[in-house]
């Protein structure tokens, strides 16, 4: 998974190649920090996207493979892939996603109405990829919408659920008809902004992509 993260420092940097060394050296090792610019006074890393696009990774096989385990979610019932398309296309547009969002305790009050781009579903073998591109997400807002494709995939539901769930506006109604798909087949994949909101105030240091360590040169005395 990708994410974008901002913090403000007490003083300015020369070179970021030594706070990006010692930010990595605090983290545990399933987390890293791949690059560190300078921002702009009004970057936000949250408010400033454009767009953000999530995978959710469906194994779809009667057994589930070891090697997916902690990466997809196992369905051992055949999901029917294009009702499945045929639901996520209600997706697409503004929309009031009140029905898909789960209350979040820690979260400012935010609109509702987002907008989808794409929701595609995708068959690669044994895995089902759902990918839905949008300027912004509910908290949980992916999950339930995977989750109510997923009762469509079964044929359990009608692809023409989704309009009527959206129209709801009550997040009881999707509860009523699939529970939320859970955490570990699900992927933040890329968080993208406009070019001009990432260009670094004039007099930055350079980007820090890490440091890579090389061996200093001895010399060695033969006999």
């Amino acid at each position: 998974m990708h994410g974008v993260a901002h913090f403000t420092t007490p003083f300015a940097y020369d070179c970021l190649d030594s706070i990006h060394s010692a930010i990595n050296g605090l983290l545990p090792p399933e987390i890293r920090v791949r690059e560190i610019s300078a921002a702009r006074p009004d970057f936000h890393a949250r408010t400033s996207t454009k767009s953000k696009i999530y995978h959710y990774k469906i194994y779809n096989e009667a057994i589930m493979d070891p090697f997916h385990n902690f990466y997809a979610y196992h369905s051992a019932y055949k999901l029917n892939p294009h009702a499945m398309r045929q639901a996520a296309k209600h997706f697409v547009g503004i929309h009031d996603f009140t029905s898909f969002a789960n209350a979040a305790h820690n979260d400012r009050e935010r609109s509702p109405v987002k907008k989808i781009t794409r929701f595609d579903v995708t068959e690669m073998g044994a895995v089902l990829q759902l990918e839905v591109e949008g300027t912004g997400f509910l908290y949980r807002q992916v999950r339930n919408m995977v989750a109510l494709l997923l009762q469509v995939g079964k044929e359990a539901l009608p692809p023409d659920i989704v309009p009527k769930i959206i129209a709801a506006r009550d997040r009881k109604e999707l509860a009523k008809v699939a529970l939320s798909a859970p955490p570990h087949g699900l992927y933040l994949m890329s968080v993208n902004y406009d070019k001009e909101i990432l260009k670094a105030p004039e007099g930055s240091p350079p980007i820090s992509f890490g440091r890579t360590h090389q061996l200093s040169k001895c010399k060695l005395t033969f006999y």
